[in-house]
């Protein structure tokens, strides 16, 4: 199980017991209805938004939550009396637009702190003269950012605006790909006429990424093919820049920056948008929750029903093969037309389905899919503001860089890379990558006075260490190893840690149904995207069976892309009850 300890010294500082808080249930008091239109498995945020287009659109639905609290990975959690944390996905960027505002999530509550700058990676080295260490900020002042890369690089600092308008460039030209769902091949291929040009409108998305990339296809094409290394060394010389943007690119993945693709995951990274503005990251106000919440509020005041602590056993499948609904591990029957799946594919046809609905030939494709993950998320109370020697604060207020993504062990991409290699040989890191974010820097609503909240999203650790599984001993050697580290950037940080929760790969699938502890439900790699995601069988969210759909990050366009998923499952289901 993970690993959440409350120090001696937190208990003598907060008079209570020291464990998991139990948050209180969201689950609306109204009864199951004899029949819905729609049921969604999972109060993940991309199920409620799902669930809110669906209601919205005269489709009466009802989601049903396993756990005691609502967001799936979006999820705000009082680990430690006190301290409340984003407990796995921690910030937000890739939101989509349209869906922020459809939804009216602003009215409902949503509350978020930009960030700027949004970058800050501190060096391990002694201080020239008695100044500190040097250190590479980054926000969206271009002229500061040039100011910070000279340090490093003037070539580097000339040639950085030139890189950015590149990305950005293709970026916004995969937008229209982000907000359908994939080109319906099957439609546009075969069938009749009627139906091919029904099926023609899902080629507009693709038209127009294509329109607006125009002399840029090339540069697209190579992007997301390529190794992030191999753009970042054509555009620059330091390391600390390139290693800065290369932890972009393996994110959440479990992947080195020398291996093809890792490209498209900077870019994905790049393509989020808050409050209008491009390639931002915010705090949610409360944690991550917030923004789960308030997709909840929206889809409760169109009507639907929302249930948590509900635990679906099983999909009803009937004798004409068609989904009709959902049992419960209590053995309670909940009938619909059409069922939704948030939960990832490998749990939704592998757990959920009864024996024999599904071919021997497509459950051997769903064991292919690729969930690894090189996440071990490490929660931290503390009493004290992390000091670093890069930048220091000994007044003990933040400072511009504390509401930053701190980047540690990331002076150069030599050390990203042996970290990955330890962990595909089956060890932890032994100097791993460290993405620390303390967003009680900017949200005063997070810790008590004085105290702050850290989150170390850390890489590279597998699944099975050497062939075993994880032990707590594993687990707090790990976080010992990553304090370490955190240590020489920050002296005197372990000293103010008053509690810890420490979530490795099979705590992540354990806790939040992420299987095998991909915070993407799926790896994004080249073979698992667009058309292919998660299975070219699968791209357009319908299933084998006739009624059940998927409607989590495991459908195009994948994970970190808030709301798009269940947007665009929505958009198919309504268009095929609207057929029937």
């Amino acid at each position: 199980m993970a690993a959440t300890v409350w120090t001696d010294r937190g208990r003598r500082a907060v008079t209570a017991v020291g464990t998991v808080t139990r948050s209180k249930s969201s689950s609306s008091h109204t009864a199951f209805k004899s029949q819905y239109d729609a049921l969604v498995i999972g109060g993940g945020h991309n199920g409620l938004v799902a669930a809110a287009y669906l209601q919205k659109g005269g489709v009466k639905t009802a989601v049903l939550e396993r756990r005691h609290l609502l967001g799936g990975a979006a999820v705000s959690e009082e680990l430690f009396p006190g301290f409340r944390f984003s407990r796995c996905s921690y910030l937000l960027s890739l939101l989509r637009p349209h869906i922020y505002a459809d939804l009216e999530l602003k009215k409902h509550g949503l509350k978020v702190y930009m960030r700027d700058p949004h970058a800050f990676t501190p060096m391990l080295e002694e201080g020239v003269k008695g100044a500190p260490p040097r250190s590479l900020t980054l926000g969206s002042d271009l002229v500061m950012n040039q100011k910070e890369i000279g340090k490093f690089s003037q070539k580097d600092a000339k040639a950085f605006p030139g890189f950015v308008e590149h990305l950005d460039k293709l970026a916004a030209a995969i937008h229209p790909l982000l907000d359908a769902p994939p080109v319906d091949i099957p439609g546009v291929t075969a069938g009749s006429l009627r139906t091919r040009l029904a099926a023609a409108k899902t080629l507009m998305p693709i038209v127009k990424c294509g329109l607006k990339l125009g002399g840029n296809i090339p540069d697209l094409y190579e992007i997301i093919t390529a190794p992030i290394m191999k753009i970042l060394n054509r555009w620059f010389e330091s390391e600390p820049l390139r290693a800065t943007l290369a932890t972009d690119a393996v994110i959440g993945a479990m992947t080195s920056p020398h291996n093809p693709g890792s490209g498209y995951v900077l870019l994905h990274h790049v393509m989020g948008e808050l409050e209008k503005e491009k390639g931002a990251w915010g705090y949610v106000e409360g944690g991550m929750g917030g923004v789960s919440q308030a997709i909840a509020s929206a889809a409760r005041s169109y009507g639907v029903d929302i249930f948590t602590e509900k635990d679906v056993g099983q999909v009803l499948v009937g004798p004409d093969g068609a989904a009709g609904g959902v049992v419960l591990k209590d053995g309670t029957e909940i009938h619909s037309k059409v069922v939704l799946s948030n939960a990832t594919p490998y749990v939704t046809f592998k757990n959920l389905m009864p024996q024999g609905a599904l071919s021997p030939e497509f459950i051997k494709a769903i064991d292919q899919i690729d969930y690894t993950s090189p996440v071990t998320k490490i929660n931290v109370a503390v009493d004290k503001l992390p000091n670093f020697l890069a930048s220091p604060t000994p007044d003990d207020k933040p400072g511009p860089h504390h509401q930053c993504s701190i980047h540690l062990n990331c002076e150069s991409v030599d050390v990203l890379e042996t970290a990955y290699k330890e962990a595909m040989n089956g060890r932890p890191s032994a100097r791993p990558m460290l993405e620390m974010t303390i967003p009680s820097a900017l949200d005063p609503t997070l810790a008590p006075p004085g105290c702050h909240v850290v989150s170390l999203f850390t890489q590279f650790t597998p699944y099975h260490i050497e062939g075993r599984e994880w032990t707590d001993q594993d687990r707090e050697a790990f976080a010992d190893t990553a304090f370490d580290w955190v240590e020489q950037y920050a002296p005197g940080f372990k000293k103010s840690v008053v509690g810890r929760d420490i979530l490795t790969p099979p705590d992540l699938e354990r806790i939040f149904g992420l299987t095998g502890g991909n915070i993407f439900h799926g790896s994004m790699s080249l073979d698992q995207l667009y058309l292919a995601r998660p299975l070219p069988s699968l791209s357009n969210y319908r299933s084998p069976i006739k009624g059940l759909y998927l409607c989590g990050s495991g459908g195009h366009p994948g994970g970190g892309v808030m709301g798009s998923p269940g947007w665009n499952a929505a958009l198919t289901v309504m268009a095929d009850l609207k057929r029937r």
